[in-house]
Formats: structure tokens, sequence, C-alpha cells
């Protein structure tokens, strides 16, 4: 049931900066559409319409931005990020899971830093309302707590990695690579 739960939220993860990139993209359609018109109503003699998203190279900073926090979870889960396996194959089993709880604690230490760190810079853009630089006004905490989402959402995964090696069996990632291996005839 847990494993259940959590799966659907790394995917959830990916669905929302699936999304998020879907979102660049139309407001990327917008604006250049907008601009195809009002060419089109100048060819024609016409007054331009001007359809403008302002600050969409901010808006889209800001949807890129969370889009990679929130598919990090998943993606470490799916075995996306990159890893130097050269050393993983050189020594023995026990000492790969060794290497990986290390490797994980590691990672663990560094992403409550990042969490900790986000969290603290969201709260402070909220306590001060500070707002984005350019011309569309907008909150910074809003795109700060969906970074912290998503690094929340890898510390979960993380720490149900490390769990799942400190009971003896192999990460997801580990299994995603060795599924590869097998395919390729490795």
């Amino acid at each position: 049931m847990l494993r259940r739960l959590l799966d659907r939220l790394y995917a959830a993860g990916f669905i929302l900066a699936a999304l998020a990139l879907v979102m660049i993209a139309l407001l990327v359609l917008v604006q250049v559409m907008g601009r195809v018109i009002d060419k089109t109503m100048l060819i024609f003699g016409q007054e331009p319409v001007g359809i403008a998203i302002t600050s969409l190279s901010e808006f889209g900073g800001f949807l890129f931005v969370g889009s990679v926090f929130l598919a990090l979870a998943g993606t470490l889960k799916s075995g996306g990020h990159v890893r130097v396996t050269i050393l993983v194959h050189a020594v023995s089993p026990a000492l790969r899971r060794l290497l990986a709880v290390i490797i994980l604690l590691l990672a663990l230490f560094l992403c409550t830093f990042a969490l900790y760190s986000a969290a603290v810079q969201a709260w402070d853009s909220w306590t001060f309302n500070a707002v984005s630089f350019g011309m569309a006004k907008f909150p910074l905490w809003i795109p700060q707590c969906v970074m912290m989402l998503g690094l929340a959402l890898l510390w979960v995964a993380l720490t149900d990695e490390l769990i799942t090696v400190l009971r003896g069996r192999d990460p997801a990632f580990a299994q995603v690579e060795a599924d590869k291996e097998a395919q390729n005839g490795h």
C-alpha cells in the first residue's frame, strides 16, 4: 500500500513537470501566434491587435525550474540520473551496497540542506512580499514553493531508496540499470 502511494507520488511529480513544460509551449505558441496575427494585420493595413505575454521569459523560467525540480524524484526512481557505474561493477555486492548507502546518505544530506534553504527563501519571499523583477510582478514564493515541493519529493525518494538498500534489496535505479543491461545483452 505504501509502495503504491509513493509510486503515485513520484508519478504525480512527473505529471506536474510535464504540465509545466506544456504550459511553456502554450505560452510560446500564444506569443508567436500573436506576432503572426499582428504582422498579418499590418500587411492588410489594419491596426495590430498587440497580443503579447508580458514577462514570457520570466514565466517560462519559473515553469522550467518547476518542471526540473518536480521531475527529480521520478527521475531518480526510474534510473534517469547520471551515474558512473564503472566502480559499481568492479566491486563485490557487499561493497556495492555499502557504497550505495554512503552515496544515498550524502545525497539525502545535500537534499535536506537544499530543501531547508529553499524553505527559508520561500518564507522570506512571502514575509517580505518579494515579487519578480519583470513587468508582470509575480510573487516569488510561488515558484519557490514549487521548488520546495520537488525537493521534498526527492527527499522522500532518496529516503525510500536508502530504506530499500538497508533492507538488503537493490534500489530502483539499480534495478532499472540491470534491466537495461539484460536487454542489451551485457
